[in-house]
């Protein structure tokens, strides 16, 4: 398969660039002529960031999973579209062609079918990292129901936030799921998260770890019965495996929902995202092949897992569009040693590895042991990804896993965005330690000032903020950092309440996308993401948000009041500071943190744990009753000198207190 929209040197990158500003319409169309299409679209682009209003590709119809499987079978049938790495290394490895793909994502679809799932209709995707979720998002798209997928560490109580919201009917979950040395009884905890649900019908339980489940005669079913049940359907009707429009499969609108994934937001309440089936699938497809630098036969290894918009986009959605071979992986980076990583890279030969920053940190802990007898030399390009990477890491990475001859692309995107709105292209355009470089085609970033106008450079003849030390003398720009015009991947709606995508992205500075992050911006263009402006956090590559922490701290019978901040971590990258008065009765502080720990892990999930709790009296206040985050998060990193201006406070002796107390 080859990729005519493959941009392949620094020259034909800037006048790509400049094409794609210049007439969008043009440029998008050019490369959309390389999907395949029921219908053409009408108009490319309409869109305002006011109302917002956003539709590329307007009038065309199309279903995506045709142009992830149905158009690679004559050539690509035999070649594997995903190797699957099992979570015990000891355990045989999976290798699913093109043509197995097809039969069993039509077989998902029939079994779909059956049980009354329709077109628009939401299905909860609860699963570990094996092959059958891969089916079951792509059934859905097949048939056009909304799929929702929901990491595997979340809590109960998360889930039925997300299933209340979503208006979920079905969900699809294993029994259990593995990953390092911990067994997850991911099918108790749905059972714990369906107690008082309304909307749920169905909840169809893959067979993985084999611990014994609940089953509710009428509402549980088992996948193997049901996959069997839906391939002697097939059979019969010769239905030539639910074709992806007409006969059992869906002809989407280009505007169509294809999922619905839960992000944090500064409320406590998760917001679904909503990405659309044309976008999306020109968006993942185009970073992927550019970002990346794929080439047909090379072995892609994402190792996130599809509960978050990285596997979505990276694992499943743009590889399989493209044609590649993507590797999916069950496990952890650490288990059954730290070797781990390694070990596939050299069993599969991989060509591409894309991780996050927090994970490289922490293999960078374990030294050069877990390296030693593993051959690397079939990688060509590394990649990071969920959060800026550190300039100690990138070279960790780069020297001792690229051995200095591998690319590495530092990408900067968000669950809003649905693909790299930032990074370098691997070996094309030129890459900078710790920063994300130039924009992709289509992305038009701005840097503006707490009152939306556009930043100047300053001469920087120290280190800023977030900045680095061979910045000295340069003219740097920093500023929030925004988005002038829309790209095919961008968020179109939170589900079920479009006001709160206005508020959140498009109200803080009129006709701009706001991000969120704040950034730098150098004398040659490129940006270096400095991390959130907003009440949201940025742990592991996870975003949480600090009210969602602070509301299940809160439910703790013996907290009155906490307030949340994030602190430098030498591995998450950022961690959770929790400041918390107590008035309960335990008197010891260890056990005290465990509760609220414990209360923590049921309401939202392990994910959102506050490394650090410290026990207060009162919190810095004003007389409106607002939290002073900032001496927070000032006093958080450790910076206990200059508060700044506290006369607004209600008590500012509060504040030495907190001080003197810091963990």
């Amino acid at each position: 398969m080859s990729y005519p929209f493959q941009i392949k040197s620094l020259e034909q990158y800037h006048r790509d660039y400049k094409q794609s500003v210049e007439d969008p319409e043009k440029f998008w169309a050019s490369v959309a002529e390389n999907f395949q299409w029921k219908k053409k679209w009408d108009k490319v682009l309409d869109w305002n960031f006011k109302e917002p209003k956003v539709e590329w590709f307007i009038g065309a119809k199309l279903n995506i999973t045709e142009n992830c499987i149905d158009r690679h079978l004559k050539t690509l049938g035999d070649k594997p579209a995903i190797i699957w790495e099992p979570n015990n290394p000891e355990e045989r490895v999976r290798l699913v062609t093109y043509n197995r793909l097809h039969k069993r994502v039509c077989q998902v679809a029939q079994m779909l079918k059956n049980n009354g799932v329709k077109k628009g209709d939401r299905v909860c995707i609860y699963m570990g990292m094996v092959p059958e979720l891969a089916y079951a998002i792509l059934g859905c798209a097949r048939i056009g129901a909304i799929h929702s997928v929901i990491f595997g560490g979340f809590s109960a109580q998360s889930i039925a936030d997300r299933l209340d919201d979503a208006k979920a009917e079905y969900i699809i979950t294993c029994d259990g799921a593995y990953r390092g040395g911990k067994d997850i009884p991911l099918k108790a905890v749905i059972d714990d998260a369906l107690v008082g649900n309304k909307t749920v019908k169905k909840v169809i339980v893959y067979t993985r770890t084999r611990i014994p489940v609940s089953m509710i005669k009428g509402r549980d079913l088992w996948w193997e019965d049901e996959m069997d049940r839906a391939e002697e359907m097939l059979e019969i009707n010769d239905s030539s495996l639910i074709p992806p429009s007409g006969g059992g499969g869906a002809e989407m609108d280009a505007e169509d929902p294809l999922f619905i994934l839960y992000t944090s937001g500064s409320t406590g309440k998760p917001k679904g995202v909503v990405h659309t089936c044309a976008g999306y699938m020109v968006w993942t497809t185009y970073t992927f092949v550019n970002v990346f630098q794929y080439n047909p036969g090379d072995i892609h290894f994402c190792t996130a897992d599809i509960g978050w918009v990285t596997g979505h986009s990276y694992i499943l959605y743009g590889p399989l569009a493209a044609g590649a071979t993507s590797l999916m992986f069950e496990g952890i980076p650490t288990w059954p040693d730290a070797g781990r990583f390694w070990d596939i890279v050299d069993k599969h030969k991989v060509n591409i590895l894309y991780t996050a920053p927090t994970a490289i940190r922490s293999l960078m802990g374990f030294g050069s042991e877990p390296l030693k007898g593993k051959d690397l030399s079939s990688l060509k390009i590394l990649g990071t990804v969920g959060e800026p990477i550190n300039e100690e890491a990138w070279h960790w990475y780069d020297e001792n896993i690229g051995k200095k001859k591998c690319p590495v692309v530092d990408t900067w995107w968000q669950t809003e965005t649905g693909g790299a709105l930032i990074s370098n292209l691997a070996g094309v355009t030129p890459a900078k330690p710790s920063w994300a470089t130039l924009p992709m085609p289509g992305v038009q970033p701005v840097l503006v000032d707490e009152n939306g106008n556009e930043a100047s450079p300053e001469l920087h003849s120290q280190p800023s903020p977030g900045s680095v030390a061979s910045e000295g003398g340069a003219l740097v720009t920093s500023g929030n950092l925004c988005i002038k015009a829309p790209w095919p991947g961008i968020i179109r709606t939170t589900w079920g309440d479009h006001e709160r995508c206005r508020q959140n992205y498009f109200a803080t500075y009129p006709n701009l996308y706001f991000t969120g992050d704040g950034a730098l911006k150098d004398e040659q263009g490129n940006y270096r993401i400095t991390g959130r402006v907003d009440d949201v956090l940025n742990v592991s590559g996870h975003r949480i948000g600090t009210a969602e922490v602070e509301n299940a701290i809160n439910m703790h019978a013996g907290v009155v009041e906490s307030a949340v901040v994030g602190y430098p971590h030498d591995v998450k990258g950022q961690g959770i500071y929790a400041y918390v008065i107590y008035n309960g009765h335990h008197g010891d502080e260890d056990l005290r943190r465990k509760d609220i720990l414990q209360t923590v892990t049921r309401i939202i999930g392990a994910i959102a744990k506050p490394d650090k709790i410290q026990f207060v009296s009162g919190l810095p206040k004003t007389r409106s009753g607002k939290i002073m985050r900032r001496i927070l998060r000032k006093i958080a990193e450790g910076e206990t000198g200059n508060q700044g201006d506290t006369t607004t406070l209600l008590d500012p002796g509060v504040v030495e207190e907190i001080k003197n107390g810091r963990l």
